[in-house]
């Protein structure tokens, strides 16, 4: 699939703000076989008076930008073309019961080593509640693929999407006992779900095409920035993503920006300024499909 994708975003501040560093990452990334970044430009206003891009700890560009001047507000624009393809599944899933031998084995701690996405991290801690309603899905003889599949069915049955039951900062602890939330709530549920039995996930943020009902014009900027999760199930297979708030395998609609442990590994704006008041944020995706 080719797309054409344009994001704004917009802070609105209640009093000027100034000496703002900010870290972006919305830029969709280049994954040789799976995706292809054509062309990309990243724009703000007010121009800032320092930009650098960087590779972060699991090598993915990141942009951070620095503004002295005070401003009342900041204008983000991405822009890209990427195509995206379908990347089938190949190899046999390892047994839950086989996994730790494979990863004891493994040495690497490259940016892709499941090392790193095996253990808790800042924004998905060990949670015994979530533990416990994994034990479900501990099944020594069943293939991590399966068990990870399945816990990405329950999850979409049992929870309800629901974009006023939580915040940014929500813990997966409380959108796990409200059983509501939206994409990074699930993600998180499912990425610490996963861990408590043994299984190395991590969280992925990107863009989703969604598609209008039968007969109903699509909406421009109705499209989102989205979140899913990355399981590893062995050597063999390697990584697959699964979206549990759709219940579905990533694919062609799912446009991968980056990848890390959990949201606050890869937010897609993060930063710190000088201000007073509080702040608006409005945002607006398209994810336009050319062929």
């Amino acid at each position: 699939m080719l797309y054409d994708i344009s994001l704004h975003m917009l802070y609105a501040y209640d009093a000027p703000a100034s000496n703002a560093r900010h870290v972006i990452r919305l830029m969709p990334l280049a994954i040789p076989g799976r995706q292809e970044l054509i062309a990309g430009s990243l724009d703000f206003t007010p121009s800032p008076e320092e930009r650098n891009t960087f590779a972060d700890f699991f090598g993915q560009p990141t942009t951070s930008v620095m503004l002295r001047a005070p401003h009342r507000r900041l204008d983000i624009r991405m822009q890209a073309r990427v195509s995206v393809e379908a990347r089938p599944v190949t190899g046999t899933s390892t047994l839950l019961k086989r996994l730790p031998q494979e990863l004891a084995a493994l040495w690497s701690l490259g940016a892709a080593s499941p090392h790193h996405l095996a253990g808790p991290s800042p924004r998905a801690p060990d949670t015994s509640e979530i533990a416990d309603f994994a034990k479900d899905f501990a099944r020594p003889d069943e293939t991590v693929r399966d068990i990870a599949t399945a816990l990405c069915e329950r999850i979409y049955h049992e929870f309800s999407y629901d974009g006023d039951a939580t915040h940014v900062d929500t813990t997966p602890q409380q959108a796990f006992r409200l059983k509501r939330g939206v994409c990074q709530d699930f993600a998180h549920v499912m990425i610490v779900a996963l861990r408590s039995l043994g299984i190395p996930a991590g969280y992925v943020s990107g863009f989703i095409r969604t598609i209008p009902p039968p007969g109903k014009e699509r909406l421009e900027g109705a499209d989102a920035m989205h979140a899913w999760v990355r399981v590893w199930c062995g050597d063999d297979v390697g990584y697959i993503e699964l979206d549990p708030t759709n219940n579905i395998p990533a694919g062609t609609d799912h446009i991968v920006v980056a990848c890390g442990r959990d949201y606050a590994d890869i937010a897609p704006v993060v930063g710190v300024l000088k201000g007073s008041g509080s702040q608006k944020i409005e945002q607006g995706v398209d994810v336009i499909p050319l062929q």
